[in-house]
């Protein structure tokens, strides 16, 4: 089983969680200075653990954890929230700082959530309080989903997705679904998307950066078909893919240029077939070799009676996928599931997760019998 090394022993580690374990020769040792100057500042020495058990805090939260709250009222939210994980053995979060073309963090390229009322950095303050509980926090962006074109017209017309937006000629950024998306085709839009996961990783001590299945907006053709015009490319798929691992690759190696302890992770959509035929998410590659992510999170948010991607089948599929590679594989959870008509999981799927109050626990201790790292819940 691949393993993630810790390089931090907390003093205030989880009582339940694997102990992380160190590898902080993978640091070059600091050059000496002359007493007069100034030495350089260490990197942050990132906390991940061996056994993952995560949970994401989407924005979906926010509007009850964040809007009209002061900033000792988040605080105490977010202290209450990283009890109750700790409570529960997590010791990972994927905390949503950049989730629709803003930040929930101090930010120089992008404005302030919606969500944040206030003039304090969210980001901030999880970080604080989960680490002095002992757990990892890895912030989590959406790398092209952008604003609503009414809030994007609220926004100050320094920021550069905006004024994107009132340059529709150059194609950087496209209306879908009635909010605007970044287009990967383009070199400027990748930078930013680099620079983004960079600018957190410079001001904050995140132990990891993390993106979900957000990669294409759309299958439609009419999406980028200037650039793929003048591409040259003749298969579309195949070029749009290129696109996407462009900008994973330009977001891995954004992050390793700052600190290379610092993981990037990637969390794709369970369906394997469908990460390349609706969201050209080239998942295999990042996943079976070095360089693009250092773990891979499929969202595999099936039941075990599901007639088209039952759990198990899906599960040994990912295992071999990540099979003899570097890259670690985590799985996620659908807790949010718990209790629910399954719609999409045929006759006798449908009310498993009504039917089976045990499913994630089940479906936990596949996982730890595998030769996945760790799990995490989206509930």
């Amino acid at each position: 089983m691949k393993k993630f090394l810790i390089l931090l022993l907390l003093p205030a580690l989880l009582a339940s969680c694997s102990l992380p374990r160190s590898y902080s020769s993978d640091f070059t040792p600091a050059p000496s200075f002359p007493a007069d100057e100034p030495s350089a500042p260490a990197a942050y020495v990132p906390v991940n653990y061996s056994d993952v058990r995560g949970l994401w805090i989407p924005y979906l939260r926010f509007e009850d954890l964040l809007q009209g709250k002061s900033e000792a009222e988040f605080r105490t939210a977010v202290k209450s929230l990283v009890n109750d994980a700790a409570s529960r053995s997590i010791n990972t979060l994927y905390f949503h700082a950049h989730p629709n073309g803003d930040a929930y963090y101090d930010s120089a390229l992008f404005p302030k959530g919606s969500f944040l009322d206030g003039s304090y950095d969210p980001l901030s303050i999880v970080l604080d309080e989960a680490h002095n509980a002992g757990i990892s926090v890895h912030a989590w962006l959406n790398p092209l989903r952008l604003q609503t074109p009414e809030q994007m017209d609220e926004i100050p017309d320094s920021f550069i997705t905006k004024q994107w937006s009132l340059q529709p000629e150059l194609h950087y950024v496209e209306p879908v679904g009635g909010r605007w998306y970044l287009n990967p085709a383009y070199p400027e839009v990748r930078d930013l998307i680099s620079n983004a996961a960079a600018e957190i990783v410079r001001n904050y001590p995140v132990d990891g950066i993390h993106i979900d299945d957000y990669f294409f907006p759309t299958t439609d053709p009419s999406f980028d078909q200037a650039a793929f015009a003048a591409s040259g490319a003749s298969d579309l798929a195949a070029w749009r893919r290129e696109n996407v691992t462009r900008f994973v690759k330009g977001i891995y190696d954004a992050v390793k240029a700052e600190n290379s302890s610092i993981l990037f992770g990637i969390s794709p959509q369970g369906n394997i077939n469908a990460d390349y035929s609706s969201q050209y998410a080239d998942v295999r590659l990042w996943g079976g070799t070095p360089g693009y992510c250092d773990y891979i999170l499929p969202q595999i948010y099936f039941g075990f009676k599901n007639e088209t991607m039952p759990f198990e089948r899906t599960l040994r599929q990912w295992e071999e996928l990540t099979a003899g590679s570097s890259v670690s594989l985590i799985i996620g959870l659908a807790a949010y599931k718990l209790g629910k008509n399954d719609q999409w999981a045929g006759a006798s799927g449908e009310n498993e997760w009504i039917d089976d109050p045990d499913i994630i626990q089940r479906q936990i201790s596949l996982v730890q019998s595998s030769s996945a790292d760790g799990y995490a819940l989206y509930e």
